[in-house]
């Protein structure tokens, strides 16, 4: 399984921070990101990330493959940028796309699930009163953060599978076994969720 997304044990300040700081701060930097224009901000801002990686002492390794699908997005966008709006401005947009990205797995790196849905809980619980159910909310949120990692693993197998078939096909033979393998999983996860109860009002 890939580690991309899922918790790493550890002791460190950013461990211990509670996790409701730390969406707090990820929401902070989400808002102050749209008032960076500059690509030295926006380098600024990776930089200051990849500090709180080592602090939190998250593995280089680990890092590496939280990185690696960014590349899927930001090669293009950084592409897109340069044509249109030149290479400073494109620093600086995909600068701070790569930050918050590895900010927010670095949240789900050293915060359990179980205490970022408690959080969300919380938040959602005053919103009763209007018909939502703050469980379930918590519930979505730990089956999306838990679906990165399974996608992302999905996507590898499949195209280590294409791989060992000698690469044939045009994108179609690579992305429609992801999208059935997916749907299966989702079937998967629904039917144990009934199972459970949780289809239950």
């Amino acid at each position: 399984m890939t580690t991309l997304g899922l918790y790493v044990p550890g002791n460190s300040p950013l461990h211990r921070m509670p996790a409701s700081a730390k969406l707090l701060l990820l929401v902070a930097a989400a808002i102050g990101s749209l008032f960076v224009t500059g690509p030295y901000a926006a380098l600024a801002a990776c930089a200051l990330v990849l500090i709180l990686y080592a602090v939190a002492r998250i593995p280089w390794r680990v890092l590496l493959v939280q990185a690696r699908p960014i590349a899927w997005f930001g090669v293009p966008l950084l592409a897109f940028h340069v044509i249109v709006n030149g290479g400073a401005r494109a620093v600086a947009v995909v600068g701070m796309f790569v930050a918050l990205i590895l900010l927010a797995a670095l949240v789900t790196l050293t915060t359990r699930v179980v205490d970022l849905t408690d959080v969300v809980v919380r938040g959602v619980n005053p919103l009763r009163r209007l018909g939502v159910d703050p469980e379930r909310v918590g519930l979505l949120v730990a089956l999306g953060i838990r679906a990165v990692p399974v996608m992302v693993t999905v996507a590898a197998e499949v195209r280590d599978a294409r791989r060992a078939r000698g690469g044939a096909g045009g994108p179609s033979a690579y992305l429609v076994p992801v999208v059935l393998r997916a749907l299966r999983q989702a079937d998967r996860v629904g039917e144990a969720l009934v199972a459970r109860g949780a289809g239950e009002s």
